[in-house]
């Protein structure tokens, strides 16, 4: 009788826990709906300012979001373990076929657009790469930076991993889809990117406009600027558009607000407030 006292008494002190932290929140916990993003870390900072922004308006709607790369994003949305896969490239006919077979409906939503940009680090003097000097260095033909105007010291190339839909843009629209030299340092973030080029005075990689910091130095392509402006106007060499995928089949209630505030005008205009091109 004692043991069976404690058992209830431990399950009331539960349930009293729950109570109070749906109360604390302000929101019940049977009301409240869910809504899981996982996918590209590139189209995070503006998934990031959109949860915070839709929150504030929709409070009894919890959204997780998870930054392991467009390919796990994608595969999460064919298997059913998302609600909203984030991609920063173009689904390909083979995962079409995937949710096909799966009974999925995917549906395409452009939430903006984006520049992958080059960058060193700010003790590098190079300023500028052709895009033929940038597949040299990726495809390993140029392995020093005085072949490109730099010092005499070995050129370090820091790169995304397959599941990147960076990586593949990259791979198709720099390397003409030849293979990265195989010593590159293959990394599984744009944060990761940013890292390993601050450290290392060598180093060259690319990673998504939204992440340029003063850590490291953007560089010009066939001398035009990645800013905005030449982003809208087609005139940057290496864009491309930036998706959220859901299964129509599931496209209703929170999941689909949630994506309707993204391409709304205050989405959109958070879009560019987090470093990117409105799609409107």
């Amino acid at each position: 009788m004692y043991l069976k006292h404690i058992k209830t008494s431990i399950l009331m002190l539960v349930a009293m826990l729950l109570v109070s932290t749906a109360v604390f929140t302000g929101t019940s916990i049977a009301n409240q709906q869910k809504v899981i993003i996982k996918g590209s870390t590139t189209v995070l900072p503006i998934t990031m300012k959109a949860i915070e922004a839709f929150n504030k308006i929709n409070p009894n709607i919890s959204i997780s979001v998870e930054g392991s790369g467009s390919g796990n994003g994608i595969k999460a949305i064919l298997e059913g373990n998302c609600d909203i896969a984030n991609s920063s490239r173009e689904m390909k006919k083979s995962e079409f076929a995937k949710a096909r077979a799966a009974n999925r409906k995917i549906k395409e939503i452009v939430v903006a657009y984006d520049m992958i940009v080059p960058v060193v680090h700010p003790s590098n003097p190079v300023k500028n790469l052709s895009m033929a000097q940038l597949k040299g260095i990726y495809d390993g033909k140029i392995k020093k930076w005085s072949e490109v105007g730099g010092e005499n010291a070995d050129i370090v190339v820091v790169s995304r991993d397959s599941s990147s839909g960076t990586y593949e843009c990259w791979h198709e629209k720099v390397l003409k889809n030849g293979n990265v030299r195989p010593d590159s340092l293959m990394q599984a973030s744009n944060g990761a990117v940013v890292n390993a080029v601050a450290n290392n005075k060598r180093a060259i990689g690319y990673i998504g406009f939204g992440y340029r910091n003063p850590r490291t130095k953007t560089l010009t392509v066939n001398g035009v600027i990645p800013t905005l402006s030449n982003g809208k106007r087609g005139k940057y060499p290496i864009s491309r558009k930036l998706y959220m995928y859901v299964d129509a089949n599931r496209f209703s209630g929170s999941v689909k607000s949630f994506a309707d505030f993204i391409v709304s005008a205050k989405g959109q205009q958070l879009v560019s407030e987090a470093g990117y091109i409105p799609v409107k």
